[in-house]
């Protein structure tokens, strides 16, 4: 008669090696999450505060193109219109847009210059006194061929933004310059990041003396 040999199974848990092996191997992977969420994110907030202050670069530049562009304008010659300052961070002018002779209709009497306009400590673009673009470190104009004011037939505009947010990962240790090499911004050596634009403005409607 033939024995049958039961066997038993194994039916013990985890010894604590496996478990501390295992909670070991969850933590790098948890921890491997974390850090690319963390980077991934990181990126995404760099992008979005880049994102912000290109906009306020193209903005700011697009008014001032626009505006300086029309300096000047005087189509009944009777207004006077023309540059009033010509200064290294500021811009003032006049323009007879709609041809009544005088230069007090809106938008006809244009300055821009550097102030904090909002009051966070910043500087911002302001134009006739008022907020156009915040966090604008530096408005250069350089005037061609030169700056005596019955001369200028162009300018020359150059607009540094920085992000509204610091990057904690980031040190900004470089200077910004106008298109002529000369330093506009020195470096901050700070945590925030910068864009800059420049532009060569022609006056259309300033005509040799």
């Amino acid at each position: 008669m033939k024995r049958h040999i039961l066997r038993h199974c194994n039916d013990r848990g985890f010894t604590l090696t496996e478990l501390l092996v295992a909670m070991a191997l969850s933590a790098v992977v948890m921890a491997s999450i974390g850090y690319v969420y963390y980077t991934q994110q990181k990126s995404y907030l760099v992008q979005e505060n880049l994102a912000a202050a290109q906009q306020n670069l193209r903005a700011s530049m697009y008014s001032m193109e626009r505006d300086i562009r029309m300096a000047g304008c005087d189509p009944t010659e009777k207004s006077g219109a023309g540059i009033g300052t010509a200064g290294t961070n500021t811009i003032a002018f006049t323009s007879d847009l709609n041809g009544d002779r005088d230069t007090g209709d809106t938008d006809e009497n244009v300055t821009y210059s550097l102030g904090d306009g909002d009051g966070d400590g910043d500087n911002d673009l302001l134009k006739n006194g008022n907020l156009l673009a915040e966090n604008i470190d530096a408005l250069d104009f350089v005037y061609l061929p030169t700056a005596t004011i019955s001369q200028i037939r162009s300018v020359q505009v150059t607009v540094v933004a920085k992000t509204g947010r610091a990057d904690p990962g980031y040190t900004d240790s470089g200077d910004y310059r106008n298109v002529q090499g000369t330093v506009i911004l020195a470096a901050q050596n700070d945590r925030f990041r910068r864009k800059q634009l420049d532009a060569t403005i022609k006056l259309r409607n300033i005509r040799n003396p």
